[in-house]
């Protein structure tokens, strides 16, 4: 009998990175594609980026509907527990003997939470990484203890989750998702992505994605009045900003942005651009502005700048490619105009990516295909040496 493997995805960005490994799932002959669509995928504000899912091929099992209408902190709790609901629900009636969870999302925290109570083993992906400003720090070391198979994007980050008590014949180094698509999607040239986007590239242009940094009260405004100060500053240059996700205090965000785009000739917003429009705008724009884990774990294998704002991705590792700076607009200014240097533009050619040369998406479909599931549940935690 096939091994039922159920995929659960909640935004975009995620279904991006998981795109190549529900393929080896659907192609390999000894395992059953299930997919669970939540969170920001069935809003219609976020786009109903589900159809993404569909028009690729796949049929989606099962539809859990969380976000409510608030991004606040209640908010977010509240939708936490409709997803606990709802996933119990749909694991009922799916019966998987695996799911497959990415990263670090409040989402997928509601998933791996009712499957760790249905007695369901969790293969969980990106775990061990660390964002300290963000309550998606705890929750993706909170994933780790209730999944039972590891796969991790770097060495640093293998040993973080043994260290958190997983025993380390289930941790397995394969890389960074996302790099597969860098690897096998066909990019769209300029001429193309512009007729994509609805709008024409100019001699200078940047990407620029800016979310909410979850673990600071009432920061979210402040430091997108002083991204956008610092980008109306400059001369020559197109602005493609994507839209914040469903965090707490992303809507503020957004109506800034949209703001600032309707005041703007140079600036345009994209609620979703897509894995292919997005890697495409990479490899066209001169370099990517934000606080994305994209600019981190992506964009290098680009040979692109990355200028990564405030605390949102600290504690990652990052590539030389890599700029940090404060959420003030000086320090923003200072970390544009070295971004566009000859020398730091010259440094590119020799930048690598800490997150390896693709891959991912074999190596955990190899893992699933083989791995003894029937005793993967009980775990015993695995104590370190002492000092």
């Amino acid at each position: 009998m096939n091994r039922k493997i159920c995929v659960i995805t909640g935004t975009r960005a995620e279904y991006g990175l998981l795109r190549w490994l529900i393929q080896g799932i659907a192609e390999a002959p000894d395992l059953e594609l299930q997919i669970i669509a939540t969170g920001m995928h069935l809003s219609p504000e976020f786009g109903l980026t589900w159809r993404e899912i569909e028009k690729d091929g796949y049929t989606i099992s099962r539809k859990v509907e969380m976000l409510t209408s608030s991004d606040t902190p209640v908010g977010i709790a509240k939708a936490m527990g409709l997803g606990m609901i709802g996933f119990a629900d749909a694991l009922d009636e799916l019966r998987p003997d695996l799911i497959v969870v990415l990263g670090d999302r409040f989402e997928i925290f509601a998933a791996v939470a009712a499957a760790m109570v249905a007695r369901i083993p969790v293969a969980h992906i990106h775990g061990g990484e660390a964002t300290e400003g963000l309550i998606d720090e705890a929750i993706r070391h909170s994933i780790s203890k209730m999944s039972h198979l590891h796969f991790v994007a770097a060495e640093e980050y293998r040993q973080r989750v043994i260290q958190l008590g997983e025993a380390p014949e289930r941790v397995f180094l394969v890389g960074g998702l996302g790099i597969d698509n860098i690897k096998r999607l066909t990019l769209l040239d300029r001429a193309n992505l512009e007729a994509s986007l609805g709008w024409s590239l100019g001699e200078k242009n940047l990407l620029v994605t800016f979310h909410p940094v979850t673990l600071e009260t009432a920061t979210a405004q402040d430091q997108m009045d002083e991204l956008l100060a610092a980008l109306s500053e400059l001369q020559d240059t197109r602005l493609i900003f994507t839209l914040p996700n469903a965090d707490t205090d992303g809507r503020m965000l957004i109506r800034q942005i949209e703001d600032f785009v309707a005041r703007h000739d140079n600036a345009r917003a994209y609620t979703s651009l897509g894995q292919l429009r997005y890697l495409s705008c990479i490899a066209q724009v001169n370099g990517v502005v934000g606080n994305s884990s994209s600019g981190l774990l992506e964009v290098p294998s680009f040979r692109k700048g990355t200028i990564n704002i405030g605390d949102r991705q600290r504690g990652r590792l990052k590539a030389a490619s890599v700029l940090n700076c404060a959420p003030e607009r000086v320090a923003i200014s200072l970390a544009l105009e070295q971004l566009y240097s000859p020398s730091f533009q010259a440094s590119m050619a020799q930048v690598c990516n800490p997150y390896g040369e693709g891959g991912a998406s074999d190596k955990v479909v190899a893992a699933i295909r083989t791995c003894n599931l029937d005793s993967l549940l009980k775990k015993r935690f695995h104590d370190l040496p002492c000092a």
